[in-house]
């Protein structure tokens, strides 16, 4: 059996729910866990300013002293290992190829002549040496 409601009080129900629904949710008691909006907004300031470019600061010093130094101190060995070359030296290039060192050109030149198989000589930059695997003692 379906009990049917009275058109008034019907009518009278749905007004007292959409009257909820409209309602805000109470305010919290006790200790607010989250700043409003507001007073975020107001925190900004003469010091604002510099304190927001402090991560970009240290993000910046962060990469220096991971990338950009470690980086500038592998250069400069290699250029010192590429300056100490001498002939008698067994190289390999970035290419791959494992060389001994026939002759170093002038000192103003970036040239290496090194001999890769018997009677074959090459020339080559010296900024391509990727390693040099012997050294020979140098001459008394």
């Amino acid at each position: 059996m379906v009990m049917a409601l009275h058109p008034a009080r019907a009518a009278d129900r749905v007004r007292r729910n959409s009257k909820l629904a409209r309602q805000r949710p109470a305010e919290p008691k006790g200790p607010l866990m989250f700043v409003s909006p507001a007073y975020a907004q107001a925190a900004g300031g003469a010091g604002g300013a510099f304190g927001s470019f402090v991560p970009l600061i240290l993000i910046f010093a962060i990469m220096y002293f991971l990338l950009i130094r470690p980086q500038q101190k592998k250069v400069k060995e290699h250029a010192a290992m590429v300056e100490a070359v001498r002939k008698g030296d067994q190289i390999v290039t970035q290419g791959g190829i494992v060389a001994k060192v026939s002759k170093v050109m002038a000192e103003g030149s970036n040239e290496v002549e090194v001999e890769i198989a018997s009677g074959v000589k090459v020339r080559i930059i010296k900024s391509t040496i990727a390693q040099v695997m012997n050294k020979t003692e140098p001459a008394k």
